[in-house]
């Protein structure tokens, strides 16, 4: 009982201070800045191909020379191709924007990896300071619909699976989406500290998340305070080692455009804040299975007391931790592989490939993140097996009383009320 107090005491101030946060530090949208019509930052409109017409390289490629040089390379192959080979003429018309039913024209190479056809939805960049032949290109395709016919899909799977319970992981979703949209990713362009922002919208997210989906009571706290507590190690070990090992945050082209429009934005803080936000996703799930089992551990056998539910809890959190250590790592692995592949052309050693900055990002984001995951299982199975024997106890002591005031009928009764409480 006295466990449950301390648990409450810790968490309903964590909840208010979270509160107070998101209301101090809560922007009014995005500052606004001039367009610099590069990357990310153009301005953009959907468009359509209504036309797509086959014509010779060499008509529309007339100022280029016949090459006549080796073929074997890249460079020389890509430029017999765009000489001799048939080239695709687009034309494309504006669906959106004040020069709705625009048209213009786009000569696509045949060495060219996006190749349009007649009826493709693209995004068309604009360009208002290009001549006027000019200020259209197409950028990008449009994806709108095959990705919302997959959310679709992906929402119908999880409720028909997971019924009311996916349903309400859907809802603390989209609100995880909000609270990031809406808080974390405009109060850092308005120049809050990075750190400060993830770790109170982190902490928002957590509080919805979880207890939306497991319900308000000691078993979901219990999972809330193991998931902080690694949050917390996850942040000091984060700051310490970007700081040890002066990464910068400013890797490549989008975090260089970022810090080029907002150079108040402390980029290592932004690093850190993403490993935060990154790892609290798998947390979640750790410290929410590991409490579970403990608790699923104690209905099974009620009078295990607290040594051996750890040790329950804890061999079933090796498995988990094997398996989900393994999952992050390839996870950024993944995500890196191209810049991977450009080390291993480039016959680096593995020494120079993990002393690069973009690499050794990657490793500190990885490595920092599974510390937190691994010492999330016997924080969280260390909690939920003092919280469950504390119950245990005071079960045995309503038990014993009910049966000196009112029989074996009573003594049960007092059981079944105190099992149900969790």
């Amino acid at each position: 009982m006295h466990l449950r107090k301390v648990i409450a005491a810790v968490l309903i101030p964590f909840a208010a201070a979270v509160m107070v946060g998101l209301a101090v530090l809560w922007p009014g949208g995005a500052p606004p800045h001039e367009r610099t019509g590069v990357g990310f930052d153009r301005q953009t409109q959907q468009a359509t191909v209504t036309k797509i017409e086959e014509l010779p390289c060499d008509s529309v490629n007339a100022s280029a020379d016949t090459p006549n040089g080796d073929t074997s390379t890249a460079e020389g192959s890509s430029a017999q191709q765009q000489a001799n080979g048939l080239c695709k003429r687009a034309t494309i018309r504006i669906d959106t924007g004040e020069d709705k039913g625009r048209t213009f024209t786009e000569i696509v190479q045949p060495d060219q990896s996006r190749q349009l056809h007649e009826g493709q939805k693209v995004v068309a960049a604009y360009e208002p300071s290009a001549p006027e032949d000019l200020q259209y290109s197409v950028t990008d395709v449009n994806r709108r619909l095959p990705m919302a016919l997959l959310a679709g899909i992906f929402a119908v799977a999880v409720v028909a699976v997971g019924r009311m319970r996916g349903l309400m992981a859907l809802i603390s979703l989209a609100i995880s989406f909000l609270v990031l949209n809406f808080f974390i990713l405009p109060a850092i362009l308005q120049g809050s500290n990075p750190l400060v922002v993830a770790v109170i919208g982190a902490s928002a997210i957590m509080l919805v998340a979880l207890y939306l989906c497991h319900g308000l009571s000691a078993r979901t706290s219990v999972a809330v305070l193991g998931t902080l507590v690694s949050l917390l190690l996850i942040g000091v070990l984060g700051s310490l080692f970007i700081d040890w090992a002066a990464l910068t945050g400013n890797t490549d082209d989008n975090t260089g455009l970022i810090h080029g429009l907002y150079p108040s934005i402390d980029m290592s803080g932004l690093l850190l804040a993403g490993i935060i936000i990154g790892s609290l996703g798998v947390l979640d799930d750790v410290t929410v299975t590991q409490t579970s089992a403990v608790w699923e551990l104690h209905e099974a056998n009620p009078t295990m007391g607290w040594r051996g539910l750890y040790r329950a809890g804890i061999r079933i959190g090796r498995d988990h931790i094997a398996s989900v250590v393994n999952t992050l790592v390839l996870a950024y692995a993944g995500a890196a592989l191209p810049l991977l592949l450009l080390f291993s052309i480039a016959q680096s050693s593995v020494g120079t490939v993990a002393n690069s900055e973009l690499v050794a990002e990657e490793i500190v984001r990885t490595l920092v993140g599974s510390i937190g995951l691994v010492a999330s299982v016997p924080v969280t199975t260390g909690l939920a097996a003092l919280v469950v024997s504390a119950d245990r106890h005071r079960t045995e002591s309503a038990t014993a009383a009910a049966a000196a005031g009112g029989g074996p009928a009573a003594a049960a009764r007092g059981r079944k009320g105190r099992r149900r409480k969790r």
